[in-house]
């Protein structure tokens, strides 16, 4: 299969950079807010597999409304489209799932787990489609906790204090960090 063309910005928001990438379907990767343009970009720099292209709608689009949700706008991402032509169908399966959750609300692997194949026991598989999760924020898989309440496992420089934010700014009730 021949890679497609990939467009690519950067852009800093009230939480800190984010670098995203799309195809012509959709975005295929998203860096969380990091405190420099550098981390952000590292956080995307994998898919530099195609074509450079010219900028496209998705990216315009996605740009936008993450930019609102950084300034703490109760927006919704779930019109960004996104590219997954290259999951596994469980990961699409629990990805999208994952974007179902609405805002100011959590799940739980186990839920994700169902959700995504009908076996709330399969939620280590769920978890690791949320550890891979290309396109966080847009795919909130910040809204997945674990089965006892507490914050597991957020990527980028700034960690489960990031996830708490997100899910403080977004109305959720007050998520537990392990010590």
């Amino acid at each position: 299969m021949t890679p497609q063309p990939i467009s690519s910005e950067i852009f800093e928001t009230a939480l800190g950079w984010i670098a995203i990438a799309a195809t012509e379907r959709g975005i295929v990767r998203a860096s969380l807010p990091e405190p420099t343009p550098d981390t952000a970009l590292e956080a995307i720099s994998d898919i530099k597999n195609g074509s450079l292209a010219e900028s496209n709608a998705a990216l315009h689009e996605a740009k936008r409304l993450l930019t609102l949700y950084c300034d703490g706008e109760p927006i919704s991402l779930d019109t960004i489209p996104i590219d997954d032509s290259a999951w596994t169908p469980y990961t699409q399966h629990a990805r999208a799932a994952c974007r179902t959750i609405p805002r100011g609300e959590t799940r739980t692997y186990a839920w994700l787990a169902e959700q995504a194949s009908g076996n709330p026991k399969s939620a280590r598989a769920a978890g690791r489609a949320m550890a891979t999760n290309p396109i966080p924020i847009i795919i909130p898989c910040h809204r997945v906790i674990g089965s006892n309440g507490n914050l597991h496992g957020f990527g980028g420089t700034i960690g489960l204090p990031l996830k708490a934010r997100l899910l403080e700014m977004e109305g959720a009730p007050s998520p537990v960090i392990p010590t």
